[in-house]
């Protein structure tokens, strides 16, 4: 271990910068939700639940921007598809 060390060429912030397109944020979530999300990567096997809970939003936003007519039809093609 050295003396003395040197900080003058340190930048400040996290070692790892979040890729292009990504923003580190903190979040509270229910622990239920958060344990759900676990438990569906324990599940699959293994995998990353942060990814799993953005992918789970982005699904919800794009359903947002659906037009009524489409999620209708979609609703009853799901619904068709489970009776048979």
């Amino acid at each position: 271990m050295r003396k003395e060390y040197v900080f003058s060429k340190v930048k400040r912030g996290p070692a790892v910068s979040a890729p292009k397109g990504k923003s580190r944020i903190t979040i509270r979530l229910d622990e239920q939700v958060l344990e759900w999300f676990k438990a569906r990567v324990d599940a699959a096997g293994g995998g990353n639940y942060q990814t799993l809970i953005n992918a789970a939003l982005l699904d919800h936003i794009k359903r947002e921007a659906e037009p009524l007519e489409k999620t209708l039809r979609r609703v009853l093609r799901e619904e068709l598809r489970k009776t048979g």
